[in-house]
Order: structure tokens, then sequence, then C-alpha cells
């Protein structure tokens, strides 16, 4: 189980959700929902740990929830892009001060908004060597692509409505055309927020195991 930790972004105090590894491991951010740090972030941050990583997810939203779509669709309006994207990269120095850290660079994993957020912050950020974007998408995130210098790993439901395979076909394209390194995995039947295993509704557990064996096998590969 983690614990909730400070760090500072900009000189502002930060919160956020730290689990440790049993041995020294690399560092990896996680990026919540539209949701806010939620049990489901929070446990995802523990497998990250349990798997040997060293793992914080940052609180966006500073200690707002959502309960209700409408609530959550309010909370990710309101969210300051640019202050999110320093606070995630805050995150990221805040596990290297730390003694179980023992990669100098960190992977980023997050899921809808998050996952529209880790593709943002791997722009700002060249320490990111690994991102991986569960069915990111939010038009207010707009990444700078040419300043990405890590890879990408980008995930998506088949059956995704709302954030469609397509639109990362499309940016495959374009990331792969610029000599960017990209890779895409879409799961057939799966729809938005498949991974998210609190809502019986939408889960689906053979694509979720699948991209989280995924997601670890990335990050091994990348983190140094």
């Amino acid at each position: 189980m983690g614990k909730h930790e400070t760090f500072l972004s900009n000189g502002q105090k930060c919160s956020g959700y730290l689990t440790l590894p049993a041995r020294k491991g690399a560092a990896v951010v996680v990026i919540q929902e539209w949701w806010g740090l939620v049990e489901h972030i929070e446990d995802v941050t523990d497998r990250l740990a349990a798997a040997g990583f060293l793992a914080i997810a940052p609180d966006l939203y500073h200690g707002e929830k959502a309960t209700s779509p409408d609530a959550a669709r309010k909370l990710r309006m309101e969210m300051d892009v640019e202050r999110a994207g320093k606070e995630i990269t805050a995150a990221g120095s805040y596990l290297f001060s730390r003694t179980e850290c023992s990669s100098s660079t960190y992977g980023i994993v997050g899921f809808c908004l998050g996952g529209a957020l880790a593709q943002f912050a791997a722009t700002k950020d060249p320490r990111v060597a690994a991102a991986v974007s569960f069915y990111g998408g939010f038009k207010k995130v707009q990444p700078e692509w040419n300043s990405l210098a890590g890879s990408l790993l980008l995930i998506y439901g088949e059956n995704d409505e709302g954030v469609p395979a397509a639109e990362g076909r499309k940016l495959v394209a374009e990331l792969e055309a610029a000599g960017k390194d990209v890779t895409i995995v879409e799961y057939a039947g799966a729809g938005h927020a498949f991974f998210n295993d609190s809502r019986p509704e939408v889960y689906d557990q053979q694509a979720s195991d699948d991209a989280w064996k995924r997601t670890l096998d990335f990050f091994t590969a990348h983190l140094r």
C-alpha cells in the first residue's frame, strides 16, 4: 500500500500517492482519468510498485474528485493544462530525489484525460523515456510533437467512440514520418475505459491483462 506525499512544483506544494517497490526501481508517474485521484488510480500505482517500479500519482485536481460524469467534465474543463504538465514533471523530479529510485529517466502512464496528459508531458520533459497513453484524448491538450524525445505506446479499444482508434492511427503515421518511436495497440471488442476494473460496465479483463503486460514490458525496455 502507498501513502500520500507532498512535493514542490514551481514553489507550490503538490500532493501525490506514492508507492515503493521492494527494492530500488525505475520511476513511473501515473496520471488520473477525469474522475481524479481515486482508488482505481491508487491501485494502478500499487500494482506498478508490486512489479518493481517506484511510482507516484500526482493529484492534478488538488483534492477534488468526481463521482458523476457531469462533475468530472467540469473538473476536466477547469484544469490548467500547463500547470498540470509542470506538476507531472515535478512528480518525476520528486521520484528522482528518492533513494528508492534506480533510473535517470522516468515513465508516464495515463488514462483518458491522463492519456492525453501523458502525451503532453512526454513532449515537455526530455527525461521521459517512455510514455503509455490509454485511450488518451482531450482537445485542450496540444502536445508539441517535435519535442518528443522518448518512446510512445498508444493503446485503444476498437469500440471506443469517444477516443477512436482511427485518431491514433493517424497520429502514428505523422509521428513515424517525423522519425519518432511510436507503437499502437488496438483491442478488438473493447470500448472506452476498458482498463478500469472498478467500472464493470466497461471493464474488459482480457484486453486489460494484455495491455498491462505490454505496459510493464515497455517500461522495462526503455527506462534506465
